[in-house]
This record gives C-alpha cells, sequence and structure tokens, in this order.
C-alpha cells in the first residue's frame, strides 16, 4: 500500500497535489475521529512538541505520571504503549495516519487510561494529524531549522509548530495548560495563546547542576536528583516533563523519585555493550544543534564518528553544518549511507566530505562496514559515536523501498565479532 500510494504521488501533477492535498488531510481526519466516535474527549490528552527532546520528553511524562498512580498510553517515535502493553513504532513516522491515531486513543480510553501523551510534528499539523484531537496540555521543548524544504521557509516551520498551539487554545477542555521553554527563542509564540494555564522552564531552574558521563546532579522545586541522564539537553528534557507534572499537582518528592529511576530509552545515547573497554553509543542526532550536544558529553573523550545525512530533499544545508561539526570534535570521521530515498547516496555524503579540510575522513558507504571500522579503530577510553537514526527500523531507499535496519544490533554484532577474534 505505501509503495503504491508514493507511485501515485509521483504520477500526479504537483500542483494538483498541493490543491487537493488540504481538503484530503482535514476530511480523511474527520472521518478518522467520526468512525473512533472523537475518542479524545474522553481522556486527558498531553502533546509534545518542539525540534529535538520529544521522544524522551514524551517517555520521562509518563514516568512520572506513572509513579504518581495514573495509568498512561504514549504515541511517538519510539513506540506505541497504552497501559503494560508495549510495541515498536515501525511506520518510520513519528505520528502516524489520523486512523490510526484516533484508534489508538479510542483503545486508551477503552484500557481505562487516565492520559494519553502524543507527540506531534510539523508534519503532522501540516496534515491536519492533530485536528479533532481535544488537547488538554502542551509542551514546547525547543525550536531549530528543520524540515526546511518540506515546509518551504523556517517561518513556515514555526507556524505548523503553532497550529499545535493553536489547537490547545481551541480545545474545549477545562484547565488547559501549556509549558514552555523560556530559554528558547520562539517561546513568547506559544505563551501568548490563550489558555487557563501558563508554565515555563529554564536551565536556571536547575542550577546549580553538574554533568558526569555517566549522568546529572541538578536541582528542581527544592529537590535535588541524581539522575542516569547526561547532557544538558536532558536536563532539558527532565525540566519540561518535571515542570507539566507539578502543574498537574504532582508532588516534587514523586517527581525526584521518577527522574532517578528513569535509566533512558532506546536509541537516544543509548550505550551498546558487550564486554568492550570503551563507550559505544548509539544515537538519533539528525540536526546540527543535536550533534554537538552529544559530541559535548564525550568532550574528554577521543571520540571516532560514524554519520551521514539524509536525501529525499530533506535540509540539505544541514549537510555543510553537520560536517563542520564533525570535524570540530571528532578525532576520527566515518561517513556512511543513512537514508538516502530518492537521492544518490554518495553525492550525500561526497557534499559532507568536501567541507572537511581540516581531519581525515573516511567514507564507507555500507553502514555495517562503517560501524565495524569504528568498532576495530576504538582504543580504551575512546567513545565510538553513532548517528544519525538512532531506533529507526529502516534505511529509507529510492521508489520507497525499506530495508531493515537497527544501528543497535549491528553495533552489538560487530563488537561481539571483533571481541571473539581477539580472544
Amino acid at each position: 500500500m505505501d509503495k503504491l500510494l508514493y507511485q501515485i504521488k509521483k504520477l500526479l501533477p504537483t500542483r494538483l497535489l498541493q490543491t487537493l492535498r488540504p481538503a484530503y488531510h482535514f476530511l480523511l481526519s474527520l472521518l478518522a475521529a467520526l468512525i473512533y466516535r472523537f475518542p479524545s474527549r474522553k481522556i486527558k490528552v498531553i502533546a509534545v512538541t518542539g525540534t529535538k527532546g520529544k521522544t524522551s520528553t514524551l517517555e520521562l511524562v509518563s514516568t512520572i505520571l506513572e509513579e504518581a498512580g495514573f495509568k498512561t498510553a504514549l504515541a511517538g517515535t519510539l513506540r506505541f504503549k497504552i497501559g503494560d502493553y508495549s510495541e515498536n513504532n515501525l511506520f518510520k513516522m513519528t505520528m502516524p495516519g489520523r486512523l490510526f491515531i484516533q484508534g489508538f486513543l479510542r483503545r486508551a480510553v477503552k484500557a481505562k487510561c487516565d492520559y494519553a501523551i502524543l507527540e506531534i510534528t510539523s508534519e503532522g499539523a501540516r496534515q491536519y494529524r492533530h485536528r479533532f484531537i481535544a488537547l488538554d496540555a502542551l509542551i514546547f521543548t525547543n525550536l531549530a531549522r528543520e524540515h526546511i524544504e518540506s515546509h518551504g521557509s523556517y517561518e513556515k516551520y514555526v507556524e505548523a509548530k503553532l497550529r499545535i498551539a493553536h489547537a490547545l487554545e481551541k480545545s474545549k477542555k477545562p484547565n488547559r495548560l501549556i509549558v514552555a521553554n523560556a530559554d528558547d527563542k520562539e517561546s513568547a509564540k506559544f505563551l501568548a495563546i490563550q489558555v487557563p494555564q501558563k508554565a515555563t522552564f529554564s536551565i536556571k531552574d536547575a542550577e546549580p547542576y553538574q554533568l558526569f558521563k555517566e549522568g546529572c546532579q541538578f536541582n528542581f522545586s527544592g529537590e535535588q536528583i541524581t539522575a542516569h541522564l547526561s547532557g544538558v539537553f536532558n536536563i532539558y528534557n527532565m525540566l519540561s516533563a518535571a515542570t507539566l507534572a507539578r502543574s498537574l499537582g504532582v508532588n516534587a518528592d514523586i517527581i525526584k523519585r521518577a527522574l532517578e529511576k528513569f535509566e533512558g530509552i532506546r536509541g537516544r545515547v543509548e550505550k551498546i555493550e558487550a564486554g568492550q573497554d570503551f563507550t559505544v553509543i548509539v544515537d538519533y542526532a539528525h540536526t546540527p544543534d543535536s550533534l554537538e550536544k552529544l559530541y559535548e558529553v564525550f568532550q574528554n573523550s577521543r571520540k571516532i564518528c560514524v554519520l551521514g545525512n539524509t536525501g529525499g530533499g530533506r535540509d540539505k544545508w544541514k549537510r555543510t553544518e553537520m560536517a563542520n561539526i564533525a570535524e570540530k570534535h571528532c578525532d576520527s570521521i566515518i561517513l556512511t549511507d543513512e537514508d538516502p530515498y530518492d537521492d544518490n547516496p554518495r553525492e550525500i555524503v561526497d557534499d559532507m566530505a568536501k567541507e572537511i579540510t581540516e581531519k581525515s575522513v573516511e567514507i564507507i558507504m555500507d553502514r555495517r562496514l562503517a560501524i565495524a571500522k569504528a568498532v576495530k579503530l576504538a582504543q580504551a577510553g575512546d567513545a565510538v559515536l553513532i548517528t544519525g537514526k538512532g531506533t529507526d527500523p529502516y534505511i529509507m531507499r529510492g521508489n520507497g523501498h525499506k530495508e531493515p535496519w537497527s544501528d543497535a544490533d549491528v553495533a552489538k554484532e560487530e563488537l561481539q565479532k571483533m571481541l571473539k577474534n581477539m580472544a
């Protein structure tokens, strides 16, 4: 079905597609809500949006609310969860179609969940996938340049994100709440909406904080929290979830307990262990800012970096910036295939390679061989950082072809091979 739709889209004239698309998306959203009898009216719905940190924030919110005794459902990039049941998201999209989302919400209602927590993307908003979902709360994490080719400009990207805030504003739910990152330059636009409750978070709220290779320590609402997550970006994620929970009436000691239990999620600064004497990390970092923040976490380690970039006309500007960041931070750079879609994968990597002039760079297009080479280069105490895909279950190729993939599985397999050969 996916391949058929892909071929139909290629055959239709672009102008005709652009004309028909809004009505198609709106009607499909309405139809889905009608079929499942507007389930969001029967459950508290929390939306999370932003460029970075959505998945981690989603999981953190769920963890805190469960610690407080609530039953949660969540839908995001990583997985779909209803109570104790969980399944991986294999759609290769953060926010699946309207029929799926409305059906998911109906199942959450049937399971008597107290809260449904949803990642809502700009692309999802542009396609009206958020329509006819009655929101109770929204967390705005941050905004950075992303999906510029898809949206047409950064301003239109911001507009798409703001549609989600306006959906909260128009929701008929009582006591609606927006939680926004006060340190982000776009936060005022989100906080301008008319809702009964508004709350903000800032890195200042966490001071004094300390970062460690294996975690961090920070303050929140009078509690000192020692968490397993490292990096300033993770402190922001924890602050966003904690601020929402506090606004919902969850006690600070419950928030502390939940955050200290949380050990991270797959594909987000995920450690791969096979008994080696160096660190191997798989991370979703696919924007310049997220890549730099990840590299900074391991600033005291010799870094072997495996990265690439996405094709399909997506954000070509990132290639230069991410190459420059790799050159700045990495000791060894291996460029490889990521998600070329219909673009020539070698051209994507060549665009990056020509920007790296001060460091040696190796191009290994086979992603498995690139990871294998990285772990072979590593010495005791080094950090091998494999970025761009996280838990993505496929490498996206031309004509809609999906190649099954797992960075974590491949990294573990290659580590085991290397250690076996050394034994």
